[in-house]
């Protein structure tokens, strides 16, 4: 028969037993509890064989604040101009290989005229006169426009005029036209532009705008993609697309938004860069990392595709609290999973 005090000691462990799988229950819930704010859509951060680079963030680490780039494959070398908030300015660096990265520079400052007093979220052309064309935003006193500049080596820029080439003026942009992306089409002869029109912090849809000299554009009345409620994780926005023409197709990499402050990187895909978008049945392609460590926990924005020959690269803005970087992802091979 046990003696009292072996009894004693049994029941004992079993408490300590009991609290200690308890105290590892609640750790579990909290963890998870944890996990769903860092990433409220659920899912994987990546699909459809899109893979991280392993060493991410590529550039921020000790720039401050650096989003929203534009890339161009010159020469053999990666140049890039992006967003570089704390100068309130254009920003500019190079790479033999995408993944490493020189020093930022500022390359486009704001005139502080009374429409930019910061300037960011650039697309830059190079045409076949060699002469660098960017668009860019320019924001102040709760609005946002676009401007345009000319560089003969993607360094010096020199403004068109004084006053932006876009500004708001239908009734679904708002306050707020920003985040261009222009191609030129040969055959048309016509500099395309999709651009991001709506609120200012986040604007909401994508719209659709032509020009035969990148100053004067003529835009569509309504946006041509918006967010589809039917997938929670862009049920509130769609911005800051890049389209570009591979094949016979027009593909668009846009941001969607959960909410203001939760984003995700999806695909889609259309005949004319215009209408009858086929959203990548897969989407999202990359969310935020998993848990409160990850360098991109809360969110990622405005990707940025290239096609080396054997590798897409995706460049896309990662923020976790208040800082805001710039990683890459990877998918080898061409086919991006449409099908068809």
């Amino acid at each position: 028969m046990k003696s009292a005090r072996t009894r004693t000691r049994t029941r004992t462990r079993i408490r300590l037993g009991v609290a200690l799988l308890l105290v590892l229950v609640l750790a579990a819930a909290a963890l998870a509890v944890r996990q769903r704010l860092d990433d409220p859509f659920g899912g994987p951060a990546t699909c459809c064989g899109w893979s991280k680079y392993a060493h991410n963030p590529v550039l921020g680490p000790g720039e401050g604040v650096i989003f929203d780039v534009t890339l161009l494959r010159d020469g053999g070398d990666y140049r890039m101009w992006n967003s570089w908030r704390t100068k309130g300015s254009i920003g500019y660096a190079t790479s033999t290989d995408g993944l490493h990265w020189s020093r930022e520079t500022a390359v486009l400052g704001p005139l502080r005229s009374g429409w930019e007093d910061q300037v960011n979220r650039p697309s830059v052309l190079r045409g076949p006169d060699g002469l660098y064309r960017m668009w860019y935003t320019g924001q102040a006193n709760g609005h946002s426009a676009i401007g345009y500049a000319t560089s003969p080596d993607g360094v010096t820029w020199t403004r068109a005029s004084d006053a932006p080439v876009l500004r708001p003026a239908l009734a679904w942009e708002k306050v707020a036209v920003m985040a261009p992306n222009v191609l030129y089409d040969a055959d048309q002869r016509l500099y395309r532009m999709w651009y991001s029109g709506g609120e200012q912090f986040e604007p909401d849809a994508i719209g659709y705008a032509t020009s035969s000299d990148g100053i004067h554009w003529v835009r569509r009345p309504a946006p041509i993609f918006v967010p589809d409620p039917s997938h929670a994780w862009e049920q509130a926005k769609v911005t800051a697309a890049q389209v570009f023409r591979h094949g016979d197709w027009y593909y668009m990499a846009y941001i969607g938004f959960s909410d203001r402050d939760h984003a995700r990187i999806g695909l889609a895909r259309s005949r004319d860069g215009i209408s009858s978008w086929q959203r990548l049945p897969a989407n999202p392609i990359i969310g935020p990392g998993a848990g409160s460590a990850a360098w991109d926990c809360d969110a990622v924005y405005k990707p940025y595709m290239l096609w080396d020959g054997t590798t897409w690269l995706l460049w896309y803005n990662g923020r976790c609290g208040g800082v805001e970087q710039i990683g890459v992802a990877l998918h080898p091979g061409e086919d991006l999973g449409f099908g068809g």
